[in-house]
């Protein structure tokens, strides 16, 4: 009876993912279909991009809390299986990078795909619910790569990865199970599988850098000084 239990955990969590917030907060706000701006992924990053800055906010915070209300339900229902624990969130990352309620269908009504975010907030959210006091760690780090490189899947990339060193520190010092660094390396892999586009854009030189970055200030002056010659 537990295992169905902790099945229908890691099944809810998936479903929970799924909800769109960020279609949905721009649709309220703007009345466009968030799928078609930019990159047409549904997290908070695209939706800053179409509807503005309390958008994406708004959006990032509740893709958050679908990783962390993942852990949270998981420990409450099955409290002594932390596996569920770390795939919880990991089934609710899922869910929001291939939303069940997003598929795409080609003219004959075949389900191509089912579309998303990236799933970077979700992430962190996973990780905070393991560890509260990654929030301290993790997201100080991910502003500092996105403002420093000023590229949104190298930081959305990097946030797992902070996970995973944070985790393993800790964990080599007794304060948390290993288990828990599989919660880092499930999401990275699933983020990088999500940002395939990006990284092909990204190896080519013509990924997106944010003006507003360290990144973005320097290329700017270069390109000034190159249009000054």
């Amino acid at each position: 009876m537990q295992t169905v239990i902790d099945l229908g955990v890691i099944v809810l969590a998936y479903v929970f993912g799924s909800i769109p917030f960020g279609l949905l907060i721009v649709k309220l706000k703007t009345g466009k279909d968030i799928r078609d701006v930019e990159s047409g992924r549904t997290g908070g990053t695209n939706a800053m991009r179409a509807a503005g800055f309390w958008a994406g906010f708004i959006t990032a915070m509740l893709d958050i809390l679908k990783g962390a209300a993942a852990v949270w339900a998981a420990q409450l229902v099955a409290p002594g299986n932390h596996w569920v624990h770390v795939l919880a969130p990991l089934a609710a990352i899922l869910g929001h990078n291939h939303s069940i309620f997003l598929p795409e269908r080609a003219e004959n009504g075949k389900i191509i795909r089912l579309r998303g975010g990236a799933g970077g907030a979700p992430s962190v959210g996973g990780a905070i619910g393991l560890w509260p006091g990654s929030v301290l760690i993790i997201l100080p780090l991910g502003m500092l790569t996105f403002f420093t490189i000023g590229i949104a899947s190298v930081t959305t990339m990097a946030v797992a990865f902070f996970a995973i060193v944070v985790f393993a520190i800790r964990a080599s010092q007794g304060l948390m199970p290993w288990i828990d660094v599989w919660y880092g390396v499930g999401a990275e892999l699933l983020l990088i599988w999500a940002l395939r586009p990006n990284l092909k854009k990204l190896f080519a030189g013509q990924e997106r850098i944010v003006k507003l970055s360290l990144n973005g200030w320097l290329r700017a002056r270069r390109e000034e000084k190159k249009s000054g010659n």
